[in-house]
């Protein structure tokens, strides 16, 4: 089969204009490797698609799992929590939580690095204890909790050097040592999306060369079929933009002809482990189809995950505009900051207009306010229905990103160190 790149095929990509024949114009261009087994490689034109499958997809919510501090000798926090609370506590989970833990090695001589960096639980809640029964004076103590992994698929690697572990709360706060720890190491988990289909395709080169090698079993074929790609958007004039966290990753399983257009392909990519992007990313992706939104707030009716989306997408399609002049007022609309996610859509808006990026987590807000995101500090913001905020963004744990809240006093100290006049309204 042949391909052919879309017009200005000199041009790097990102700057073509990607259009075929067909009736049903290409939605997706897949940039990446073929028959590399390395997470990293040359971003190559490898397919347009008018569809994909399996790349955008709801998964339930994370089952929270159980661990066992095996052989534990608690200290502070910990010691407290266990000291109020008998072998069969009936107190409630308020009064069991413990929060984020760190299991981590004995600290190393000073002329070593550590062999080990430890593994992070969060949102912990003490379930049991009992004593040991082969190390006396010893407990075992039962939690409830997360491992924190930056996708719920990935290993956690138990280290072959460590035979007591070091507990820590937040700030390296002592909570004991244990001598085991169950139920947190453990393989990488299977797909939770076993496959991924691209739907009317039309393959380029390096994907016809690893279509060819379907249903050949030796090694270099399998190493050919290797595919990783990262997704991006093209929109109705053909221009494209990169779609964050949403890839293909995997073995190129089957290629067979398709009803969405003569010539074009519906591809099979068997899955590496990875979590797809919410489905809700669809819906947010079509508000830039046609160039910038020119509404603003038209991400205040999603949930956290989808705010926290469309600041993604907002970074996607960010354009490079001069950093307006220091000392510029800027008003934030914010009447639907009721949580971090907001606030970072909304201060995106309020400095680079509707479908605006200005930061989505607490580091790329340093980012922005240090320059060359279309602000240049001081400024002025007023804050207009900043109650909001004030109600919603308080002291807690926040159970999304599994670490304490930003507060909106948080906020404001940020902002008050980048020079930023804050008038509340």
């Amino acid at each position: 089969m042949t391909s052919s790149v879309g017009p200005g095929g000199d041009l790097p990509p990102e700057q073509r204009r990607w259009r075929w024949e067909h009736r049903l114009g290409p939605r997706w261009l897949l940039l990446g490797d073929v028959g590399c087994d390395s997470s990293y490689g040359i971003d190559i034109p490898l397919a347009l698609c008018a569809e994909i499958e399996g790349v955008f997809v709801d998964l339930p919510p994370r089952p929270r799992e159980r661990f066992t501090l095996v052989g534990c000798t608690p200290a502070g926090a910990l010691a407290d929590l266990l000291d109020r609370l008998p072998a069969e506590a009936s107190a409630g989970t308020d009064q069991r939580w413990l929060g984020d833990v760190a299991i981590t090695a004995p600290a190393a001589p000073a002329d070593r690095l550590p062999s080990w960096w430890g593994e992070d639980l969060a949102d912990i809640v003490v379930l049991a204890q009992r004593a040991n029964k082969t190390m006396p004076e010893t407990v075992d103590i039962d939690l409830d909790g997360l491992v924190h992994v930056h996708d719920r698929t990935d290993a956690v690697e138990r280290p072959s050097d460590v035979t007591e572990f070091v507990l820590q709360g937040r700030g390296g706060a002592p909570y004991g040592t244990c001598r085991d720890v169950t139920g947190v190491f453990r393989a990488q988990a299977v797909p939770p999306v076993p496959q991924v289909r691209l739907l009317g395709c039309r393959p380029e080169r390096a994907l016809v060369t690893a279509l060819d090698s379907v249903g050949q079993s030796t090694k270099a074929s399998l190493r050919r079929r290797r595919i990783r790609a990262e997704v991006h958007m093209v929109a109705a004039d053909g221009s494209i933009s990169r779609v964050i966290g949403a890839v293909v990753s995997g073995t190129v399983q089957a290629g067979e002809s398709t009803s969405l257009g003569a010539g074009l392909l519906d591809v099979t990519v068997d899955s590496d482990p990875r979590e797809p992007l919410p489905a809700g990313v669809l819906g947010i992706l079509e508000h830039w189809y046609t160039g910038r939104p020119v509404e603003k707030n038209l991400w205040a009716g999603y949930d956290r995950e989808l705010r926290h989306q469309w600041a993604g997408t907002a970074l996607a399609h960010r354009s490079g505009v001069p950093d307006r002049p220091a000392g510029t007022t800027y008003e934030i609309d914010g009447r639907f900051v009721t949580d971090i996610e907001g606030f970072y859509c909304a201060i995106g808006e309020a400095i680079n207009g509707p479908g605006g990026y200005f930061g989505w987590n607490l580091d790329a807000l340093h980012d922005c306010l240090s320059g060359g995101f279309g602000a240049r500090t001081p400024f002025r913001l007023v804050w207009h229905d900043s109650t909001v905020a004030r109600e919603h963004l308080v002291n807690g744990y926040d159970q999304r990103l599994l670490h304490p809240t930003i507060t909106m006093d948080d906020l404001l100290d940020v902002l008050a160190a980048h020079h930023v006049e804050i008038d509340p309204r």
